[in-house]
């Protein structure tokens, strides 16, 4: 990053490691050895502790990474919105991409931090694989038919739970899975202690009550590992900037819109600030924390992108009603093929069936006969944004001319 970039806003929050700091990242690193908090292989917690055993060459939360990158639920968050939908703009951060970049960010802490870097990345590549099309829109509008019809909440990563856990049926980790249902990166706070969470009694009860009390649960949940920890304040950290590159890559905003000055180039400042505040801050400790200049100015960006992009991007501006509608009668739709018993329809073909031939390998089955809400629930969440999109086309009319056909070559660009 250049040394010419200044944040007008955190004018004092430093970029690099202090040298005191940096020698000491630099001996452990020397040494090799982890950190006493770091969480070691032999620690993984599975459902059925007969299979998936590490080795030296797959150690546990390195089987765990492998699992979920061959889900099929995880190829398709490269079709999901990340915050803007509707544009032939390929250099915009899809999910897929998102994973990824907080991955390489949380990387970054942990290895400073003497941390476990294979349970890091496996957190991370899986925390959104429960989200719906359309990002955190598409997710509130499938929360709110949900709620109304069960009480229930629907919330991405106690989903992401359930698509690791219940509907491929992997034997993931409890670290990793605890780490994605406590991700959430809305919630962020100064310093991230530990939950002393010690089994899968326990952490089921956690889930029920997530989809039973939704916020109140959820804004409660703290990760048992210190690499839980890390994943969840990185979730922040690779997205403030990036998004705010995207915007200005979108045309909601221009390189002079946000306060501090730095436009696009938050997101280097961002990635080099915040990372080498947490590792100044957090480095021999057993709990994760930040300096409250560095919060403070967390929390200030946050909030200033909720302000001038979040709010300005398609779903949430120029058709929130439409779509929420559209997810309402797709919602319908699904239910009264479920009650119908459909066998030809896309839920069954695209849904139940390759669910339940996968389950079949591990002698499980996919119960959805028990709850057809759930059932389709686990379906509209796992629409990439084009099959949404097509499904609606294909049943309602009105959807047909709803969705822009927005083309590479708009303007004086010419094919």
């Amino acid at each position: 990053m250049p040394l010419s970039l200044t944040n007008r806003c955190a004018p004092d929050i430093p970029c690099a490691l202090s040298p005191q700091t940096a020698t000491l990242v630099a001996r452990a690193r020397s040494d090799g050895k982890p950190s006493p908090f770091a969480t070691p292989d032999i620690a993984a917690l599975r459902r059925d502790p007969t299979h998936d055993v590490g080795t030296s060459l797959r150690p546990s939360f390195v089987r765990d990474t492998e699992k979920i990158l061959h889900i099929p639920a995880y190829n398709r968050m490269n079709g999901k919105t990340q915050v803007f939908s509707f544009r032939a703009n390929d250099d915009l951060c899809r999910r897929g991409l998102h994973v990824q970049l907080v991955a390489r960010v949380a990387r970054d802490i942990g290895r400073a931090l003497g941390l476990n870097l294979d349970l890091i990345e496996a957190i991370a590549l899986g925390h959104d694989i429960g989200h719906t099309p359309f990002g955190h829109a598409g997710e509130r509008f499938l929360n709110d038919i949900y709620h109304r019809r069960t009480g229930r909440w629907f919330f991405h990563n106690v989903q992401s739970v359930r698509v690791l856990d219940v509907l491929y049926g992997r034997n993931i980790s409890l670290q990793t899975l605890d780490g994605v249902i406590c991700h959430n990166g809305e919630f962020e706070q100064q310093r991230f202690e530990t939950s002393g969470l010690a089994g899968f009694d326990e952490f089921d009860r956690v889930v029920a009550g997530c989809w039973e009390r939704g916020d109140d649960a959820i804004g409660r949940l703290r990760p048992m590992t210190l690499e839980g920890c890390v994943m969840r304040v990185s979730d922040i950290i690779a997205y403030v900037g990036k998004d705010r590159q995207d915007a200005i890559r979108a045309g909601i905003c221009d390189e002079d819109s946000f306060d501090d000055g730095l436009g696009g180039a938050y997101n280097s400042w961002a990635l080099a600030a915040f990372t080498a505040d947490i590792i100044e801050h957090s480095l021999g400790k057993d709990h994760l924390e930040m300096s409250e200049a560095g919060f403070a100015e967390m929390r200030r960006a946050k909030r200033e992108n909720y302000e001038k992009i979040y709010g300005a991007s398609e779903v949430n501006g120029e058709f929130p009603e439409a779509v929420a509608t559209l997810f309402a009668l797709l919602y319908d739709h699904e239910l009264e093929v479920l009650r119908r018993g459909d066998q030809d329809a896309a839920i069954f073909r695209h849904h139940i069936e390759p669910l339940s031939r996968h389950l079949s390998h591990y002698g499980c089955g996919y119960a959805w006969e028990d709850d057809p809400d759930q059932c389709v629930c686990d379906f509209i969440s796992a629409m990439t944004d084009d099959y949404f999109m097509a499904t609606c086309e294909e049943l309602f009319e009105e959807a047909r001319s709803l969705f822009p056909r927005r083309s590479y070559f708009e303007g004086s660009v010419r094919a």
